[in-house]
This record gives structure tokens, C-alpha cells and sequence, in this order.
């Protein structure tokens, strides 16, 4: 590929062309042309949380769509905000569920939630049209006050004007959809893929009806899971349908699961679930399924997944959209979690970033809760230790992240944990944050390398405040390195809290 590829930022709050924050949640990219459009909603709390991101905001409140647009994915151009909090609605009483909850709406100022959307152009009336789920503010009741808003516009950039409200998907439980995205086939035909409205345990693929793109056809369950997933969002490779998902986290961090067809029809039927390879060791890149695209390249074609971090702005890393190549072993999709990487959308092909962080989990994020076993890494104890349960994440970590590792009990301890990762041949740095309280008889982090030789740093010393430190001009050659963080206490003895992890070639 191309050595001048742009290359894709993770774990950053992204900007466009002009320098502003891109807030765009929810949406999805779609190809016009020759041309790539991404659509996605800007929340009020958007700016303030990426200007500090280092506290909780308790709701994600409605501003605009907004529509950016690229040829290469990765510089982005501001063009419109597409829809409002001023976007017109004439609902006819027709539409409504209970009382006049819909039809007495003016505007989406009216509405009590905007979110999930995607965008489809229709041949036969030459609309783009843009569906969003909705509700109204006028019925509090979750199971009447959803549905599906379409609005349509003459062009991907103009502004979209009210077209029909469609409150219940025939075959579908419950009124509305849980979460959502639009599909587009090679062939043109467009597909919505959802769960249902109240615990999202079965999976459904509508075709959105050809004519006018202004309704979604019957829905058929092509899954069903009792515990629930979200984030419902297809690609196609290999001939191939598949559907990707999260758990019932609340936009927050889960390994993907996904279910692939058994044939050529993207209404299934579709094979058991499966976790999707390499999301496991850190809940895929700490974010949630959002949306996926292919990038079909004149040497490769290259599935790109789109995660979300938003959280409803829950202080779980830095960055809103998490985007990462998808790699296929025979027909099933994995994942590759990388901070960095390069994509020449002209050849389809992609590079890690010479920049990559290679730890997984580096701020120790991806569990989203206390835990005492931390996502992508294994917990060692000593033969010697008093105690087996030394390992914990507190929040606030007290840095400006919401969690950091900590090894300690009271009791006295000896272990640690580790994580191996692939490295390829270079020389690297490894550098973290950490803090100590006294009384440790040993605190330092081990690199090993794939032929047994060890590097190491030595925190004892760094003290009770959060002090950066690292570990220059390690050379490594290609194959697994391991990184263990270790430390050691007697009875009433110290503890050592670490994180920002990264390891990156020099």
C-alpha cells in the first residue's frame, strides 16, 4: 500500500477538515457516488465532555444530525446539520398511539429521544432518506412512545423534511425498534437491522420497501438471545451476510458477538452466535458495535467496523468513535484492536500505524465497573502470597481516568498480572502512570520477549502522586512480548496502582 495512506487516530476525540470536534454518534457511513457521507447525531453534553473528559454526564440530549464527507475516510469535511431540534413534524392523528402523544409534536424539539440512523437513496423518487428512530416527549411510556421517523431530502447534504412516521413494524414485539441500523446490499436493496424495543432479545431484518423508502416491511427474526444484544449492525463479505452485536451494556464496552448467514439472503437463516475474534482482551477496543462499511479497493475490499464510545459520556477513555479494520480467518471475521493504523481507500488496503499501541486494555477501562479480574490480563499469585485476591480497578483512579489497576490487600501479597500481545520486529518504548504508598518489598513492570529476554522497571520509587515513567530503546523481535506488572507486600505493607499503559515502536 501506498507509504502516504492517512492514518486512522483511535483513543482521540476526531476533528474535521476545519479543526472542530466531530460529534457524530449513532449513524453510519454511507458511499454516494464516488463519494463517502457520514451521518450521525451531535448530543448537547458532546462538547463540554471532549473538552474534559473526566467526569460522568447522566444524559445524552438531542441537538442535531449532522452529515460529514470524505473520499479517503480519513479527513472528514463538515457540510450541513442536516436536521434540528427546529426540524418541522406533521403528524396526522392517524399515527398516534395514545392520546394525541405524537400528533400534537411541532418540531424534534418535541421529541423525546433522536438517535440511530441511517440514510438510503431511492431510485424510483430520487430522495435521500434519512430513518431515525424517535420518540415523543408527550407519552413517558416506553412501550407507546417510539417509532420510526423517516425524513427525505434532495440531496445527502440538504436539509430533511418530514416524510412519515411508522410507530409498529408488523411482526415485531413492542412498539419501535431497541437499537438500529441501514443496511445497504450490493444490489442496491436497503435493510433494517434491529432489535426489539423492551429487553432486545430477538434480532430482525426488514427490507426497507423499495417503492419510496418511507416504511420498513415485516420483520423477519433471523436470532433470538434471552440475555439481550444491542448494537445490531450488518456487513457483507465473502458472499456472506453477517450480524454483529453487543451485550445489554448501555452504549458501553462488550465483546462483539456475531451471527453469519448460511446462505446469500440477508433475511437468513444465519448460524449459531459466536464472540467475534480478538474483541475478547479488551471489549472491542473499549466501545460498543456501532455501525460497520466496506471499503471496496482496487486491490482489496476491507470491512470496517465503527465502534462507539459514548456511553452516554460515562468516562471510559478518550475519543468518541473507535474504527478498526476486520480481518477474515476462512469465514469468520476478526478483529484487529489497534490505536493506529493506515488505510488507502483507493486499494482497499490497510497498515498498523507505526504509532500503534500494542496493550490491550492500557487504561483498564474496558470492564466499565469494579472488577477483580481486569479484561486482557491474567492474574498470577505466588506461591508465597497471603492473599489471591490483590487485584482491583477503584474508580476514580485519581489521574483523570475512572480506573487504573492496583495491586494491594492489607493481608500482604505477591503477583501480579500479564498480558501477551504480537509485536512485529523493532525497537520500542514502554511507558505507563503510576503511584506507591510505602512498605513494598517489590513494584515493576517485566517485558519479555518471544526468546526470553527481560527488560525492566522498577517503581518502588516513584512516589504518591501519579508519576509518568518509562522503559527506552527496548528491542524486540517479532513474535509475542509480554508485559507482566508485579508487585509484593507483607502484612500491612503498600500497593501500587498503575496505568496509560503503551507500548509503541521508537
Amino acid at each position: 500500500m501506498s507509504r502516504h495512506a492517512p492514518t486512522i487516530q483511535n483513543d482521540s476525540f476526531w476533528k474535521d477538515t476545519d479543526g472542530n470536534l466531530i460529534a457524530s454518534q449513532g449513524g453510519g457511513v454511507f458511499k454516494f457516488g464516488d463519494t463517502y457521507y457520514w451521518y450521525g447525531v451531535q448530543y448537547q453534553e458532546a462538547g463540554p465532555y471532549a473538552a474534559s473528559p473526566t467526569r460522568k454526564y447522566p444524559k445524552s440530549t438531542f441537538a442535531s444530525i449532522k452529515v460529514y464527507t470524505s473520499k479517503g475516510l480519513v479527513n472528514w469535511d463538515f457540510k450541513n446539520e442536516v436536521v434540528n431540534r427546529s426540524t418541522g413534524l406533521s403528524i396526522p392523528p392517524s399515527k398516534d398511539v395514545k392520546g394525541d402523544a405524537f400528533s400534537r409534536m411541532r418540531s424534534l424539539d418535541d421529541a423525546g429521544w433522536v438517535g440511530r440512523m441511517g440514510v438510503v437513496y431511492n431510485e424510483a423518487t430520487r430522495k435521500y432518506v434519512l430513518v431515525t428512530q424517535m420518540s415523543t416527549s408527550f407519552d413517558t411510556d416506553g412501550k407507546t412512545n417510539g417509532g420510526l421517523l423517516f425524513l427525505e431530502s434532495d440531496s445527502p447534504t440538504g436539509e430533511f423534511t418530514y416524510a412519515n412516521l411508522q410507530t409498529q413494524i408488523p411482526g415485531v414485539l413492542y412498539q419501535g425498534t431497541g437499537d438500529q441500523t441501514v443496511f445497504t446490499d450490493d444490489d442496491g436493496s436497503d435493510y433494517l437491522v434491529y432489535s426489539n424495543q423492551s429487553g432486545r432479545a430477538h434480532t430482525y431484518v426488514s427490507r426497507i420497501d423499495p417503492s419510496d423508502s418511507l416504511s420498513v416491511e415485516p420483520a423477519v427474526e433471523v436470532a433470538h438471545n434471552e440475555a439481550g444484544r444491542e448494537g445490531n449492525a450488518m456487513f457483507k463479505a465473502n458472499g456472506l451476510y453477517y450480524i454483529a452485536s453487543s451485550d445489554l451494556h448501555g452504549w458501553n464496552a462488550s465483546a462483539t458477538h456475531v451471527i453469519k448467514s448460511v446462505g446469500d439472503d440477508p433475511q437468513g437463516p444465519y448460524e449459531p452466535e459466536t464472540v467475534m475474534k480478538g474483541t475478547e482482551a479488551d471489549y472491542s477496543h473499549v466501545s460498543q458495535s456501532g455501525f460497520f462499511f466496506t471499503v471496496h479497493g482496487t486491490k482489496t475490499d476491507t470491512v470496517v467496523y465503527a465502534g462507539d464510545r459514548w456511553a452516554e459520556f460515562a468516562w471510559n477513555g478518550t475519543g468518541y468513535n473507535q474504527w478498526v479494520p476486520l480481518s477474515f480467518d476462512e469465514d469468520a471475521p476478526v478483529f484487529n484492536s489497534l490505536s493506529s493504523w493506515r488505510l488507502d481507500a483507493r486499494s482497499g488496503r490497510w497498515a498498523t500505524g507505526i504509532d500503534n499501541n500494542f496493550v490491550l486494555n492500557p487504561e483498564f477501562e474496558a470492564d466499565r465497573v469494579p472488577v477483580t479480574t481486569v479484561t486482557g490480563w491474567n492474574t498470577t499469585v505466588d506461591d508465597d502470597s497471603p492473599s489471591t485476591r490483590f487485584v482491583s480497578n477503584p474508580t476514580p483512579a485519581g489521574n483523570g481516568t475512572r480506573h487504573a489497576l492496583t495491586l494491594g490487600d492489607p493481608a500482604g501479597f505477591a503477583g501480579g498480572v500479564f498480558q501477551e500481545n504480537t509485536v512485529p520486529r523493532g525497537t520500542y518504548t514502554l511507558s505507563l502512570s503510576a503511584k506507591t504508598t510505602t512498605g513494598l518489598e517489590k513494584a515493576r513492570v517485566r517485558i519479555t520477549d518471544s526468546r526470553g529476554r527481560e527488560k525492566t522497571l522498577d517503581l518502588r520509587d516513584v512516589g504518591s502522586s501519579w508519576t509518568k515513567t518509562s522503559l527506552e530503546g527496548i528491542k524486540l523481535p517479532s513474535g509475542t512480548a509480554t508485559i507482566t506488572i508485579e508487585a509484593a507486600a507483607a502484612a500491612g505493607g503498600g500497593t501500587v496502582a498503575v496505568d496509560g499503559l503503551a507500548l509503541t515502536r521508537a
